[in-house]
């Protein structure tokens, strides 16, 4: 039996007592019996929340198997050395968040070796084996993954995962009612999600996995629909994911779109011939629905309730991050919450100390990013548009061009505050109601019917569309006060939304260790003025990422030879050192 708390021992105990008499033992051993019974009982007794418990024991095995035999892959550092600079590079090009670099880069090998040859691949044989061993060697040396730690025997998995997309890849030629700007984006599609697949087998993300399972789990127990009916348990359990995997680590729609196939397909990685090349038939139909799937109206409100606590499973991912040396001994580690507190609150200072640092770094990137296509369409796009319409540039002009931009984002930036300082409590507290099962449980109701549409409305989104245009009306006349030609004024409108989209993202994520932190007035009147802007800023970043000319020109002009040279490096390198063991 195992009893409620030590008053409840006491009274069971001096109960006892009574029947055997009341002086039959002393007060002081009574006492030392009841501290030895509730240390043997609390040993029994499950203290964590049964969704932490499944996440601890998944992932201390993970670690155990981890550790296993295996013959890492080696790459040459002097290689390494020029690849990492060119990753750095690329960060600036490209319009990426961190966690999706290394993704990314599997996107740009990928594409790199099969879209040149996308004309004639039917019929191709293309060595999957090669492709598998390329991507894994050039994340390596990129610093994607982490030189000798990444298993030989990953490359031929990587090489079975790839062999499905190269499939889907050939049926292109049999979609006839696509034209050849669906057929691109279908091929950037399945890429992508090759990408995913690729990324999973050789980061085996085994944590991150674990962590969004868990909070999903537990967000479902808490989450209660009205109307009770209006989603089924299914659909219900699908958004919450969805959410968490938005909110928690900050993943797209593609890493989404990615965990959807594989639940819908649960052998999606040992699939047969006959079974791959029925679902590429399918493929085209599912690409064009799945998208729409995870973005309807409702997930929203999944999203909101998630952004409320995803600060304690970011802090829990780094908490076992700290315990990762010790396996055996995770579970142990947690059950006792003085030392769970005194990691997680070192978790917090550590993230609180390099928060302000890795804001600002992340402004510079997407500043440099905006700022260097700046340069290429003031080039390419903005002088030959002036010189059409008989305008030009003078040197204010110029210099106002590319600073107006740049200033507008260092001045959203420097405006962020990091957490009030009792703001630790408020995360420590919300932390052990989802950790153990003794500190009560927070639910959250969600209303899956939209509101009707009424005159309040109707004011709210006129309201909406005038400050909208107000606001880049603003925006064009600083450009214009600059004396910029006409069309360089309206596409630095749209650079102005591009930049207030990245700074609002980076805002977004200033508020990683905030729960459910109300909105002051200043970040009220700040909503007003950027929203609108951000909104317009969203869709064209989305816009960027296709055409993104910079991008392009970096994969095929400067990307392929660059691999070549580095290759020759790395084989170089092998040929020294084999010529270097016959000295002896």
């Amino acid at each position: 039996m195992v009893f409620g708390n030590n008053d409840d021992r006491k009274i069971i105990y001096e109960d006892i007592s009574f029947k055997k008499g009341k002086n039959d033992f002393p007060v002081s051993y009574k006492e030392e019996l009841i501290q030895k019974e509730t240390e043997i009982l609390n040993k029994f007794k499950k203290i964590l929340n049964p969704e932490i418990e499944k996440l601890i024991d998944g992932y201390s095995n993970g670690l155990v198997l981890s550790k296993q035999k295996y013959t890492p892959i080696h790459v040459d550092e002097v290689a390494s050395i020029l690849a990492r600079f060119y990753e750095k590079v690329r960060k600036i090009v490209d319009w990426k968040d961190d966690n999706a670099l290394r993704r990314g880069a599997v996107e740009r090998i990928l594409k790199r070796i099969l879209f040149p040859k996308l004309t004639s691949f039917l019929g191709k044989d293309f060595n999957t084996d090669k492709i598998a061993e390329t991507v894994t060697l050039e994340l390596i040396r990129s610093g994607h993954l982490p030189n000798d730690e990444v298993p030989t025997e990953k490359i031929s998995i990587v090489s079975k995962a790839l062999y499905k997309y190269l499939i889907f890849m050939e049926y292109l030629s049999n979609y006839g009612s696509f034209e050849i700007k669906e057929k691109t984006n279908f091929a950037n599609f399945v890429l992508e999600i090759a990408a995913c697949e690729v990324e999973e087998i050789l980061a085996n993300p085994m944590k991150e996995n674990g962590i969004i399972l868990a909070m999903t789990e537990i967000l479902n127990n808490r989450i209660s629909i009205v109307p009770i009916n209006s989603l089924t348990p299914d659909e219900k359990v699908k958004q919450i994911k969805v959410a968490v995997q938005r909110t928690l680590y900050d993943l797209d729609d593609n890493y989404v779109v990615y965990q959807i196939l594989k639940e819908n397909y649960p052998n999606w990685k040992n699939m047969s011939p006959d079974e791959i090349n029925e679902l590429a038939k399918k493929l085209p139909s599912m690409w064009k629905n799945i998208y729409k799937e995870i973005n309807i109206p409702s997930t929203r409100k999944f999203t909101a309730v998630a952004e409320k606590v995803d600060t304690v499973f970011t802090l829990l991912d780094d908490v076992l991050e700290q315990v990762k040396d010790k396996p055996r001994e995770i579970k142990s580690i947690l059950e006792d919450k003085e030392k769970f507190k005194k990691l997680f609150k070192k978790s917090y200072n550590k993230r609180l100390k390099t928060l302000k640092t890795r804001l600002f770094r992340l402004a510079i990137f997407s500043t440099l990013s905006v700022f260097l296509s700046n340069w290429f369409t003031f080039f390419i796009v903005e002088i030959p548009l002036a010189h059409i319409f008989y305008e030009g540039f003078n040197l204010v002009a110029a210099i106002a061009d590319f600073m107006i931009p740049t200033f507008v984002m260092f001045l959203l930036v420097v405006i962020i505050k990091p957490p009030k300082e009792e703001n630790i409590k408020k995360v420590m507290s919300t932390a052990l109601n989802f950790v153990y099962q003794d500190e009560g449980h927070v639910h959250y109701q969600i209303r899956t019917q939209e509101k009707r549409f009424n005159l309040f409305n109707l004011i709210m989104t006129v309201i909406y569309v005038l400050t909208t245009g107000l606001i880049f009306y603003g925006i064009s006349y600083i450009f214009h006060i600059a004396q910029l030609p006409m069309t360089s004024v309206i596409f630095d409108t749209f650079t102005i939304a591009l930049t207030v989209y990245a700074a609002v993202v980076i805002r977004n994520q200033s508020k990683e260790l905030n729960v459910d932190e109300g909105r002051s007035a200043q970040d009220f009147v700040l909503d007003i003025i950027t929203v609108p802007v951000a909104k317009v800023g969203s869709f064209l970043a989305r816009k960027w990422k296709e055409y993104n000319v910079v991008a392009i020109f970096f994969n095929f002009i400067i990307e392929t030879p660059l691999a070549v040279i580095l290759d020759f490096i790395q084989g170089w390198s092998e040929y020294i050192k084999e010529r270097r063991t016959e000295l002896h």
